[in-house]
Order: structure tokens, then sequence, then C-alpha cells
């Protein structure tokens, strides 16, 4: 590869870039002026153990390399499969771009582009194109090769799975939204490797989802076929209703059928016809359904759907009609259960709620054919004692329902009355203290600073010799045999 490198410059004056782009060339976006000239190249699909310096070995002999970094995971530090090249000189980049795009390195082409580092452009979809029902052996040099005829190719991909096979679509970026147009009007529907291709506008999922027009579907999925039913006996029942480009029976491990299958029609009506004129038909025994095929992600999305609606349905059957129980006593079963309701009215329904063990929740329902009856079973049997327990007995609700009942009942609560202060007055508050403190006139260390010398040094009540216990605090005026504020806190020791 390196030796084709070398000739391929050396073939050519010092820095020149073709000014045209054959239709069959390899190079992308050469010879074309960019906005604003880069330097900066994309290299994808690399292979796991591609190192920097093999790049830059191989990057150099287009021109010189300003730097090279493959991408790697922060934590396991192994190649995420992709780098970067920035050169120079932006001529050198170009003629590497036209002289590296799809060689191989390390036995597996890699993929060369500028660098696009405007994401808004990257995922708006502009002048990209979706492929599918390619052939197995179309890789992305073929690709590029076949659409390259109608203009600048800035991305070109074929996605492959896990071993490196082909998954049958790919995409194709131009640089020009007039380019893209042309080669969908031009390839739709041609042959390439003897296989008809689709080629259309890039979606995204939210987008294709959005536009995806579940009136119109060309593949049509049947269900419970007997086993003996083949592939040629679906293309000669189906085929009655229009063209048909693919039909298969779906074959298990063992060899045997699984009794369906999908039909895929050349024309939507043809597969709409089919389907209103096979459904729920009866052949070999078997009713048939016959319907739309779908995706997985559709049919849990419907499932889903069906489920609610019939949850639903059931709730507004059974509105005013159903009880809910709880607090039941362990050994209480269904019939138990049926027996204690039973004088009521008719019972529809009823049932104790277990878990995956088997043992009760302590919960159940009972439903009743008419509103009067379930109403005189509530206000007869809640709070009754049932095997020494309350019965709690309610009419039953959806948790929709119920959720939002609290949340009204929450909202409506008023929020508490804040507590006005007394204007009585404040009585000072001590630290409790053991008795032997008072005396020996140690106070709380909050109040007395420490002085001096040996312990504390005791405080006289003003103009008097008596001590006084309570310390710094204390301005009374009187001896310390009538101090009130000395009687109030020797009573308060005492109590």
């Amino acid at each position: 590869m390196a030796a084709q490198v070398a000739a391929a410059v050396a073939n050519g004056s010092a820095g020149a870039v073709p000014a045209v782009v054959s239709p069959g060339a390899v190079g992308v976006g050469v010879g074309v002026a960019q906005p604003l000239p880069t330097t900066s190249l994309y290299v994808g699909d690399l292979e796991g153990s591609v190192s920097d310096s093999q790049l830059y070995e191989l990057f150099s002999q287009a021109g010189q390399v300003v730097s090279v970094r493959v991408c790697r995971d922060v934590t396991s530090r192994r190649s995420l499969g992709y780098a970067y090249v920035n050169f120079s000189n932006p001529l050198d980049a170009a003629r590497a771009l036209e002289l590296l795009n799809f060689a191989l390195l390390n036995n597996k082409p890699i993929r060369v582009m500028y660098s696009n580092r405007d994401p808004s452009s990257r995922r708006s979809g502009s002048a990209n194109i979706f492929i599918k029902n390619l052939d197995k052996a179309i890789d992305n040099k073929t690709l590029h090769e076949t659409f390259s005829t109608f203009g600048t190719i800035l991305s070109c991909k074929v996605a492959m799975d896990e071993v490196g096979q082909s998954k049958g679509f790919g995409f194709v970026q131009y640089e020009k939204e007039e380019e893209a147009q042309a080669a969908i009007k031009s390839l739709n529907g041609m042959l390439i490797n003897d296989k008809p291709v689709y080629v259309g506008p890039f979606l995204r999922k939210q987008e294709r989802d959005h536009s995806f027009d579940k009136t119109k579907f060309n593949n049509v999925f049947v269900k419970n076929l007997s086993e003996s039913t083949t592939k040629e006996d679906l293309v000669k029942i189906f085929g009655e209703y229009g063209n048909i480009t693919s039909a298969v029976v779906m074959i298990g491990m063992d060899g045997k059928s699984r009794c369906f299958g999908f039909i895929n029609f050349e024309n939507p009506d043809a597969a709409a016809r089919a389907v209103q004129e096979l459904n729920g038909k009866k052949i070999n025994d078997k009713e048939w359904y016959v319907g739309r095929a779908q995706k997985k992600s559709e049919r849990e999305m419907e499932l889903k759907r069906r489920f609610e609606q019939s949850l639903k349905d059931a709730a507004d059957k059974y509105q005013g009609l159903n009880l809910y129980l709880k607090n039941l006593d362990d050994s209480i079963g269904d019939d138990q259960l049926r027996e204690l309701f039973s004088n009521f009215g008719k019972i529809t329904s009823y049932k104790v709620m277990r878990d995956q063990n088997g043992l009760s929740k302590g919960s159940g329902f009972v439903a009743f054919s008419t509103h009067e009856e379930a109403s005189q079973a509530l206000t007869e049997m809640n709070g009754k004692m049932i095997s020494g327990k309350p019965l709690y007995v309610a009419f039953a609700q959806r948790k929709e329902d119920r959720k939002a009942m609290l949340q009204a009942q929450f909202s409506q609560m008023r929020p508490p009355v804040p507590m006005t202060p007394t204007m009585a007055p404040r009585l000072p508050m001590y630290p409790p203290m053991a008795p032997q403190q008072l005396f020996y006139g140690q106070a709380p260390p909050a109040m007395i600073p420490p002085q001096p010398g040996f312990g504390f040094q005791h405080n006289l009540c003003s103009h008097f010799s008596n001590r006084c216990f309570l310390g710094d605090g204390c301005t009374a005026t009187q001896p310390a045999a009538t101090c009130l504020k000395l009687q109030r806190f020797q009573e308060l020791l005492v109590v």
C-alpha cells in the first residue's frame, strides 16, 4: 500500500489536485472547492489494533501530517474504530482523501472523509440517501463507485453485522441535495448485482415512525399454518392476488415448520386484497390469521394498547359493581369469600389475591350483578369482624383514578395554622446543675468566663455581703434571704 501511495504521489506534481473527478473515481470531495479549506480528515472502520504510528506512517506519504489520534475508550483504552488525521496543507488532505479512501490497513478497508465538526449538518439528514436490498457482496467501495456518478460523495457506508457481513443496506451522503435527488430518481428500483434496490431519502427513526403510512404495506404475515404447508403452497395461494417478490415459511432448529411465514407483494393493493380475503379462512382444517407484517416495536406497542384498553373496559363494565376487600385472614380462600357475600345478591366473580408462592395477600375482589347489591354488601360488611379481623370493604377503583383522588384530597388539605406566641413573661432557663456546684460557686461555663487564680470568684449581691448563688446574672439589691430570684431558683431545684 505504501508503494502505491508513493507511486501515485510521484506521478503527479507536488501539491497538484485533479480538477475533475471521473464517475468511477474513488476519491471523495476532490476537485470541489470547499467553503472553508479543511485540513482535518476522519478515518473510520479501523481494525482494533491500528495504532497512531501506523496511521502517521500511512498518511504522511500524502503530505505533512501535523497530528494523528486514534480515539479510545476512557476506561479500557480500547480503540473505538475511528481516528482523526490533521495535515498542515488542505491540498495534502485532499490528496490523502483521494488516494487512501478504502485502502487496506491490517487487512481491513478504511473509510476516509473530511471531518465535519458541525453536528447540526450531520443530524439534519440533508442530501443523505438510504439504500436497501443490497447484495451481500457489495462493500463500501463498490457502493461508492456506483453512486459517485451523480455528484461528490461526503460519506458512504454499508451496514455490517458483528462478524463483518453486510446487512443488506447502506447510506450515501452527497455534498448537495440536488445530487441526492438525482441518484434517487435514477437508481431506485434498478438492478445491482441482479437485485432490485430501493433508494430513497434517509429518515431518522422518529421520522420513520411518524411518516410511515400503515394503510400501505407490501409485507404480509400469516400464522396458524399446518405443518405440511410449504413455501410453494404460499406462493400458489397468495399469487392469485398479485405478483410476489418473496415468500418464506419459518423453520425451527429441529427442521420442522414453525407454522407461520411471510409473503412480500410487489403492489400494496395486492397485499391489502390478500389480507382481506384470506384472513380467517380455513385451509387444511386450520383457520389462518393473515395481516400486515409488523416490526417487534410495533407489535409491543399494539399489545400494550390492547391490554390497557381491556383493563379500562373491564373497569368501566364493573364500575359500581366491583368491591375491593382487604385485611382478609390468611385462611380465607375463594370459596369462603363467595359464601361471605352470597347473601347480598348474585355474584358474577370473586377472587382472593395471592403472591407467586400461592400465599394470600390479604386482599380480594367481589363483583355483583347490580349496583344495589354491591352497595348493600359494602354497607353491611365494611368493618365486620371476620376471623378475628375487621374487614375493609370499598368500591374498586382503577389505579389512575385512585391516584388522582388522593392527589385531589392532598391538595385540598389546609396548611397547619401557626401557633401565636404567648405574651406571658419568660422565666430565665438555666441548665441543670448538681447542688454541690452551687455551694462552691461554679456557675455554667457559658455564663461565667474563667478567672485567673484558683477556682472561680464568688459574686455578692449589690450593697450586701451575703453571697448570691446565681452568679453574675444576679442584679438583686436585697439580702440573699429576701431575694425573690434566689427563692424562685430554689423552688425549681426542689421540683
